[in-house]
């Protein structure tokens, strides 16, 4: 296999992991500072469906390329 197929492998399987079970980050946000006293909001966001679409779809165009190219 060449390598531009290898990589559209990878690039499948992570595409696939973000659609399927999006992983999770925290933010944190500095809302209010008086003095020595701060106050904090923390999120959990997680990472967008589209990512792992734009991922999956780089990744079925590497693994075609390759295909073509044998």
């Amino acid at each position: 296999m060449k390598a531009s197929s290898i990589f559209g492998l990878v690039l499948i399987a992570g595409g696939l992991f973000l659609i399927l079970r999006p992983p999770h980050y925290e933010t944190q946000h500095s809302v209010l500072k008086f003095g020595g006293l701060t106050a904090t909001v923390r999120q959990e966001r997680e990472i967008p469906g589209w990512v792992g679409g734009t991922i999956l779809g780089a990744g079925l165009v590497l693994l075609s390329v390759g295909l073509i190219k044998r």
